[in-house]
This record gives C-alpha cells, structure tokens and sequence, in this order.
C-alpha cells in the first residue's frame, strides 16, 4: 500500500499470501498520484519514502537512486553499510500502519469474505474510498 503524507492511500498491490510485500515495491510506485496544492499536474514521484526493514535490499535502493527519490529505511543488522537514517522522518512511516488498521476496522476486508482476488480488491478499494469521505 502507497499513503500520501497524510495518512491517505493513493493506491495498492494485491498479492498472494505467501509472497513477500517488498516484490510490489516498483509496482506500488509507478501507480498513483498526488495533487499539487496549486496548478500543475499531479505529482508521480514523492520526495522521501519511508519504509521499514523489509524493504532494506539493493534492488529497492537503487530503484529509489535512479528515480531520485530520498531514503528513509532503516538498515537491516547484517548489512555493512551504513548511512544517515532519520528516526523523526522515520516515525512518520506509522501513517501507513494506521491506514492499514483502520482499513481492518471494516470486517469484510480484516476477515477476507471475499475469496476472489478481485472481489477482495474491490471491497478494499470501496474501503479506501470511505476513508476519503
């Protein structure tokens, strides 16, 4: 799931259960947009990403560098390298967590009724669109 700085979502990627989150990575961030607050078109790319352990990996690193996106993930334990990480822009990154549990606040979506993918993906989506309203 993609959240604008606020806490909205912008977008989402539906994957099987036993496939780890960080393979959506590119997907979730070539989709959605952010309206500027004056004219212009939306923009596409954010400034900063935050995201926790799991998306420490080269592939998701280098996609962020060539996209000239900043970096705020902090660094697994046996990694060697280490750089600037900021725990205040990092708290921010609980937004996201909070989006998800209040997405779960409907029963539907916590419990998974649904069993097609695409069922699942459009009761998602009507409870996205409810915390917009």
């Amino acid at each position: 799931m993609r959240a604008d700085g606020t806490g909205k979502p912008l977008c989402f990627e539906l994957q099987p259960g036993q496939r780890h989150e960080s393979t959506a990575f590119e997907a979730v961030m070539e989709r959605g947009a952010v309206k500027r607050a004056g004219p212009g078109r939306p923009r596409r790319r954010p400034k900063r990403v935050a995201a926790d352990k799991a998306y420490s990996n080269r592939r998701i690193r280098a996609y962020l560098r060539r996209k000239g996106i900043c970096v705020t993930i902090p660094r697994k334990a046996n990694e060697r390298r280490r750089g600037p990480f900021d725990k205040e822009i990092y708290k921010l990154r609980a937004r996201v967590e909070q989006l998800i549990g209040r997405l779960k606040q409907f029963r539907r979506i916590a419990t998974r009724y649904e069993k097609r993918a695409d069922n699942y993906l459009g009761m998602v989506t009507i409870g996205a669109i409810l915390l917009y309203l």
